[in-house]
């Protein structure tokens, strides 16, 4: 028997036939809108975010920002211009007001903060490691949850933050700040989260160290999908593994654009950073 799709014959046939034909078309762009709504939505949407000191002063000035899904946004800017400021808010370290900061479209003021916590993970300048030894603290957000790691799953953890397996025993105390930073990225690592914010990862590690901090965070990006803000001083390290940077100065951002367009800002603070780096 012939596999050939039959024409309609009869006149209720050919109704039938177009009416078929129309519905695939609608369920096809249905189902292509939905494809693309899917797409257009950002995984971390920032909008009219604003932040006064309790005696007026301005800290952060109607931010608006989109960060699409598995992208590195680097965010630099001067000293007290509240880039560690906005960090906090898409984590709630700080509570942002309502309908401000979003995560896969939800408000995350309406969202239970310790679900937000560790989707959002956010590894701190200067890191606080709890007493204990390294595998204490890597298992600690997993315990929460009544899980424990393997030590397969341990050992990859402080491959990611360039730390040798043999620090699974040794007690965080006596580690250096270096070494403390990167257990403390391993521990963040250990809640699987889909967000990490980073302020300043780097900054207590020598070139080497950072250099495979670098490329351990563009790994998370391509082997895990993680969306990564982080927060530098470094325009060269921004320029090195960004896929976005934006500007802050004075709690206003005032440039937004891809690393290598960055040299061509004519804002005078971009200037003085590329005049520095």
């Amino acid at each position: 028997m012939s596999k050939e799709k039959l024409l309609p014959e009869t006149g209720e046939d050919i109704h039938a036939y177009k009416d078929d034909e129309h519905k695939q078309e609608d369920d096809l762009e249905h189902t292509c809108l939905h494809i693309s709504e899917v797409k257009l939505t950002p995984k971390i949407s920032i909008k009219d975010l604003h932040r006064y000191t309790d005696s007026g002063d301005l800290i952060l000035s109607e931010i608006s920002l989109d960060i699409s899904a598995g992208s590195v946004l680097g965010i630099i800017g001067p000293s007290g211009s509240g880039k560690s400021t906005l960090l906090r808010a898409i984590n709630r370290l700080w509570e942002p007001p309502p309908a401000s900061v979003f995560l896969d479209g939800k408000d995350i003021t309406m969202l239970d903060v310790i679900s937000v916590r560790r989707r959002v993970g956010m590894l701190f300048q200067l890191p606080a490691l709890f007493d204990g030894t390294v595998a204490d603290n890597l298992n600690y957000g997993p315990s929460l949850k009544k899980e424990k790691l393997s030590l397969e799953q341990m050992e990859e953890l402080l491959k990611y933050a360039d730390l040798d397996a043999a620090f699974l025993s040794k007690s965080v105390v006596g580690l250096s700040v270096g070494q403390s930073q990167r257990v403390a990225l391993a521990r963040t690592l250990a809640n699987n989260p889909e967000v990490l914010l980073l302020d300043e990862p780097t900054s207590a590690l020598d070139p080497v160290s950072a250099q495979n901090i670098e490329e351990s965070i563009l790994d998370l990006k391509m082997q895990r999908g993680l969306t990564i803000v982080l927060v530098s001083h470094s325009l060269k390290q921004v320029q090195r593994i960004a896929d976005l940077v934006c500007v802050l100065v004075n709690g206003n951002i005032v440039e937004i654009t891809s690393p290598s367009n960055l040299q061509h800002s004519t804002h005078p603070m971009v200037q003085k950073l590329l005049d520095a780096s």
